[in-house]
């Protein structure tokens, strides 16, 4: 059932709104409005990428955390109403106008020149002097030019008005494209490079993924604090983006899990990119930049799998977390991948 979120019946709304809250209160999430609002567009049905998103986290157990929450908001409902979304149309509108006006003097400025023209052409064939006729000739093509620098002036200034909103939406795009904390893609970037890298994968092309998070976070956040777990997080998506390729996107999955999906990579070699992520960040030291304190080293455990023809992207992605958990459950500061979760699942 379509529906318009901004103006629903009565009916609709109130069966939406208590879905949404039955479904927040099962998950322990608080009733603030931020948290209402993602509820109720998973609910109405109106944006596929939030419910897919949110149905990702419910398959695989996610705790809808404050951090998560806040990802889910500025991700996929934030964006519905940027201020800035309109104030990008209101310029636009007023350009338009602007060009229009710019039209519409310069096709009036042509009537009137060829009118004076005409008029000149009129008195030289009643003989009137032919020095005259080149000096009244020649101050109206003057007037011509002059109003061409004119208009062609104000086109300019409209034309690097145009630009400023060009890049101003661009910036904007990209922003809705990007995790805040961690400066790296976000879920919903995520899920259409999924979606390409997938069609691609079908045609024979490898595709692997590798997913990964932090050893003991909870522990970390609770001795040092959010802020220090923050600084972690940012240099977990440092390392992430200088050890993958250019062409593989480096993800943030949600909470202290970062993910990074490899096109043309078989597993071999997806293995190979995730353990140098590995060695590379249990040999960060990490100071605490209020006090200087050298704080202990962090480790992570990255579970690997590569994507089977034929396959769902949630299948690649849970067997990838299960090669995750497993990592964790063998030791943690480990990669596994998904052959070792294969023998293991196999053997009891």
């Amino acid at each position: 059932m379509d529906r318009d979120f901004d103006d629903p019946d009565y009916d609709y709304a109130a069966s939406i709104a208590g879905r949404a809250v039955r479904s927040m209160a099962e998950q322990r999430i608080a009733p603030t409005p931020t948290n209402f609002a993602i509820w109720y567009q998973y609910y109405a049905g109106s944006q596929d990428d939030l419910r897919n998103a949110i149905d990702l986290l419910i398959d695989h157990n996610r705790p809808f955390d404050a951090r998560t929450n806040q990802d889910l908001f500025e991700t996929y409902i934030a964006p519905q109403v940027s201020a800035s979304v309109v104030d990008t149309s209101e310029r636009l509108h007023a350009l338009m106008g602007a060009a229009k006006e710019f039209l519409a003097t310069a096709i009036a400025d042509n009537h009137s020149q060829m009118q004076a023209i005409s008029q000149v052409a009129d008195q030289g064939k009643a003989g009137v002097d032919p020095k005259a006729l080149v000096a009244q000739l020649m101050n109206e093509l003057a007037r011509a030019a002059t109003r061409a620098t004119r208009l062609e002036a104000g086109f300019e200034e409209k034309t690097r008005e145009l630009d400023v909103i060009r890049d101003s939406l661009s910036k904007s795009e990209e922003r809705a494209r990007t995790d805040t904390l961690t400066g790296l893609a976000n879920r919903r970037a995520l899920d259409e490079f999924l979606r390409k890298a997938q069609t691609t994968a079908e045609w024979g092309e490898p595709l692997s993924v590798l997913l990964l998070d932090i050893d003991h976070f909870k522990t970390f956040n609770d001795n040092f604090g959010h802020g220090v777990g923050d600084q972690v997080l940012r240099l977990m998506a440092k390392v992430l983006r200088e050890k993958v390729r250019q062409q593989d996107l480096p993800a943030r999955y949600g909470g202290e899990e970062l993910i990074a999906v490899l096109p043309d990579a078989d597993l071999p070699a997806c293995a190979e990119t995730a353990e140098r992520i590995r060695r590379a960040l249990a040999e960060c030291k990490i100071t605490r930049r209020s006090t200087g304190e050298v704080l202990p080293s962090i480790t992570v455990s990255i579970g690997v799998a590569q994507y089977r023809p034929g396959e769902t992207i949630a299948d690649l992605i849970e067997r990838c977390d299960r090669a995750l958990y497993l990592a964790k459950g063998g030791g943690r500061n480990r990669v596994v991948t998904e052959r070792e979760l294969d023998r293991a699942e196999a053997a009891g």
